[in-house]
């Protein structure tokens, strides 16, 4: 079976062609995970969780939304993985950031009927073309997908970071659009599509449509960015700001904040014999998974609490 791409994966490649290396070539181990990441992922974990016990009618109140994250960021927190790059910003600090994003879209939303929810944190796997290599497939996780009372299909993203995109940044967006691609497989061409952004530490949402041609065209250039990785052989690494939040930054030889006290990785004999081998990795096209699924419906909703 070939390589699946996802977003992500594209948008590593584009940042920084040796993180891409190091992540999905060499497959290295992240050696840490920045807070803010971590802080992302149990917020995505609460409201996840949220919707899915308010599908059987039961809508907690705010407190026990609030504790089901203090809780799971509490269990999960791990103080020599999870890296603090803003040393002035204390741990509790980066708590009371995902309590706030919560409480912004819980009263924002509250009771959470507005629309019909169809899908949370679901798999799509759909085929975008081929390369010389053969067959090309993407897949994403969706935060959720939910019809709206105008017949409109949603495509919600939950997103946690300080900066909102303008419009213009949004309505390029190349992430929901390619879940737009993956979903709408299922469905009649007729049928409406909302992508639907929640920035919720600042409460703000932000929407966007796409056209059948502007889809195409984000069809068309993933598949010439999954091209241009599949030919990359030089690895070359883009030292940014960025460097000091990624996960590879202590073993990295190009990382302004590298640690001298342990080999980078180019040093290492195991790395070294990967890289060679990783140089010209080969996809081929066996067979491959049910595409353009959506995985509904959904199953028994565990307890929030």
């Amino acid at each position: 079976m070939g390589e699946i791409y996802s977003h992500s994966r594209l948008e590593t490649f584009e940042r920084c062609p040796r993180r891409f290396f190091y992540r999905y070539r060499l497959q290295l181990p992240a050696e840490s995970e920045s807070v803010e990441a971590f802080v992302g992922k149990q917020v995505h974990e609460v409201l996840e969780r949220l919707y899915r016990v308010a599908q059987e009618g039961k809508v907690p109140r705010l407190p026990q939304v609030l504790a089901r994250f203090r809780q799971l960021f509490d269990d999960t927190y791990d103080a020599e993985r999870i890296r603090i790059v803003r040393v002035e910003e204390p741990l509790s600090a980066y708590r009371e950031l995902g309590e706030h994003c919560l409480s912004n879209y819980y009263h924002d939303h509250y009771p959470f009927d507005a629309d019909e929810t169809l899908g949370i944190e679901e798999r799509v796997v759909f085929d975008v073309g081929e390369t010389a290599a053969g067959p090309v497939q993407l897949q994403g996780f969706v935060d959720r997908v939910a019809r709206a009372r105008d017949g409109a299909l949603e495509i919600h993203d939950y997103k946690t970071g300080a900066r909102v995109p303008s419009q213009r940044a949004i309505d390029e967006d190349r992430q929901l659009a390619l879940y737009q691609l993956g979903i709408a497989k299922r469905f009649a061409e007729s049928q409406p599509f909302r992508l639907v952004w929640h920035f919720v530490r600042k409460g703000i949402i932000r929407t966007s449509t796409r056209t059948r041609e502007q889809l195409e065209t984000v069809r068309r250039e993933t598949l010439s960015r999954v091209e241009r990785i599949e030919r990359e052989r030089d690895w070359a690494p883009k030292v940014t700001p960025l460097c000091r939040w990624c996960e590879y930054r202590d073993g990295c030889s190009a990382s302004p904040v590298r640690r001298t006290d342990v080999p980078s990785y180019d040093d290492r004999p195991r790395v070294q014999a990967a890289a060679m081998a990783a140089t010209a990795p080969p996809r081929t096209a066996g067979p491959q998974p049910a595409a353009d699924q959506l995985a509904l419906p959904l199953g028994p909703a565990p307890a929030l609490g």
